[in-house]
């Protein structure tokens, strides 16, 4: 008899652009696993819980959670991971029997490209643009994996912030310090800066040649690290490699974190180079379909 296929889904909203299907459901093929990903739409936060208590009635195996829900989610589910819990920031959420645990796989996923570089971040200044989920992930990679001397975290409504950071804990932290975004001279001596907002994504807040922070404050003794992955070359990271600096893309961190959100469900290792390919080569047919359309 034919196992059952476990159906996996993203939920969010307006997300249908979402690389998530393409890379989960190339990775079920590649190992022949009985499993189907697809994109659940939720208009308004008040949909959520009804959303979840849907999951358990028809047996959804797992979801990815992405903006602007990853923070609603948290008080309908069962339980959290110590990552999870420690953000209150979910991306990925199992479902056994019909308990709904939570997992935040954006923070490993985040630090896995940085973690060849750990000891020249030791003891120097890394930087974040950004206040929403995406950027406390980062804070608790750096926290968790990395012993930088301080975290500047440049933002456009410094209040909003900063009660973001009290909420998780990280107000009482010393070595984040909050600045207003159109104040970044400090950034000239970050070893690591890091686009954790929407500016610089194709068709969005970045299209053409906005980058969150003046080209002339780039230079060679630094990683950019932009979490932005289509176009995969932003104009942030171009601009970057013009001033000699290391650079990496948001690729690294979308295929991160789906690697370990794949585990958490299947309990097996993503073929991760098969996907990879895949997820280039969509990319790539998108860009020149947007080339030509332009």
């Amino acid at each position: 008899m034919t196992k059952a296929t476990k159906i996996f889904a993203l939920l969010g909203r307006g997300v249908d652009y979402s690389y998530s299907p393409l890379i989960h459901n190339c990775a079920f093929q590649e190992l022949g696993l009985p499993c189907h990903y697809t994109v659940f739409n939720i208009a308004e936060p008040d949909l959520v819980q009804e959303a979840l208590l849907g999951a358990r009635a028809l047996g959804i195996a797992g979801f990815n959670v992405t903006i602007p829900y990853k923070k609603t989610v948290v008080p309908f589910l069962d339980e959290l991971s110590v990552e999870a819990a420690s953000i209150r920031a979910v991306n990925t959420i199992v479902n056994e029997g019909g308990k709904l645990t939570g997992h935040n796989t954006d923070i490993a996923g985040f630090a896995a490209p940085l973690l060849p570089y750990r000891e020249s971040i030791t003891g120097r200044t890394v930087s974040l643009f950004g206040s929403g989920g995406a950027a406390l992930a980062a804070i608790e990679a750096f926290s968790r994996f990395f012993t930088p001397a301080e975290i500047l975290l440049f933002v456009r409504d410094p209040e909003k912030a900063r009660s973001l950071l009290n909420e998780t804990g990280y107000g009482n932290r010393a070595s984040v310090t909050i600045i207003p975004h159109n104040k970044p001279e400090q950034i000239r001596n970050s070893r690591v800066i890091v686009n954790a907002t929407p500016v610089g994504t194709r068709g969005g807040k970045g299209d053409g040649s906005i980058i969150p922070l003046d080209r002339d404050l780039l230079n060679a003794d630094q990683i950019i690290y932009d979490m932005v992955y289509n176009p995969v070359k932003t104009p942030l990271l171009q601009a970057a490699q013009i001033a000699g600096a290391t650079t990496i893309s948001g690729i690294e961190m979308l295929i991160g974190q789906a690697e370990r959100a794949f585990t958490l469900w299947t309990n097996m290792n993503m073929p991760v180079a098969a996907v990879r390919a895949t997820l280039l080569q969509e990319i790539q047919e998108q860009q020149s379909r947007y080339l030509t359309q332009s």
